[in-house]
């Protein structure tokens, strides 16, 4: 008989939906809030706008079919106007609710909570410093959360030394809010997290494909250093995934 993980498998007993209690919507709390505010102490930089961005035209088969895990990159730097697309197609916003403020964005998400955020290591983007970046997704912008290389190092360390990482051109870091999930689904929402983060990792990698970038999609992190590092607690925000990236080499051999 195929042992199984005490652990997992209590996690995944407790949250079915016999087993569950009601829900935060259902004791009647308030909507939370689902767009993260913008620091006003912090840089603000503008992206170019989408509609504006002609970038990305592909056959989609052939994206699918080319697509693959690329852990070796071409020192090459990344344009603001691929940056831009690659948030745009991963956390774009097209709608907010004006009576939730929930959102309607370019990716899946259970219930519309969409309960990440994105943060950015960047090593290669014309016009930005080496840093920690913060996508303000409903404005289309970052906001410099904090600034200079021993960023991508620490990175690097809490992804177990993972090269990929080190030679990125921007490493994507998503952050998990689980209550503005909860809220509607208690805690089989938690289960809805790790969906949602696979959904935005995937569209990362399809976006990828069609400006020549590869993605390399990370599991394996300490989880406490990388909170430490974005700067938030490991409960009520924790580091969820993350996904290294950069343009392809010329000879592909990954």
């Amino acid at each position: 008989m195929v042992s199984v993980d005490e652990l997992g498998s209590e996690f995944i007993e407790k949250t079915k939906y016999m087993n569950m209690g009601p829900s935060p919507e259902g004791l009647g709390e308030p909507f939370p809030h689902y767009l993260m505010q913008a620091d006003p102490k912090l840089a603000k930089i503008e992206l170019p706008k989408p509609e504006e961005i002609a970038l990305g035209d592909s056959d989609l088969r052939v994206t699918i079919e080319n697509r693959r895990s690329v852990r070796r990159y071409a020192n090459t730097v990344l344009s603001m106007e691929e940056l831009s697309y690659l948030l745009w197609m991963t956390q774009g916003v097209k709608r907010i609710s004006e009576r939730s403020g929930m959102t309607l964005r370019t990716v899946p998400s259970a219930g519309a909570r969409h309960p990440l955020e994105t943060y950015l290591s960047i090593n290669r983007v014309d016009g930005l410093t080496h840093g920690l970046y913060h996508f303000l997704a409903d404005q289309h912008m970052l906001e410099a959360v904090r600034l200079g290389q021993e960023v991508n190092r620490e990175l690097t360390s809490a992804t177990l030394e993972q090269q990929q990482v080190a030679t990125s051109a921007v490493t994507f870091i998503w952050v998990a809010e689980p209550y503005r999930t909860v809220w509607r689904y208690g805690s089989r929402g938690y289960r809805y997290l790790f969906l949602d983060a696979g959904h935005v990792c995937q569209n990362l990698h399809l976006a990828a494909e069609a400006i020549e970038c590869g993605v390399c999609a990370i599991g394996a992190y300490y989880d406490d250093m990388v909170n430490a590092l974005v700067g938030i607690d490991g409960k009520s925000q924790f580091a969820i995934y993350l996904a290294s990236l950069g343009k392809k080499p010329k000879d592909q051999e990954v």
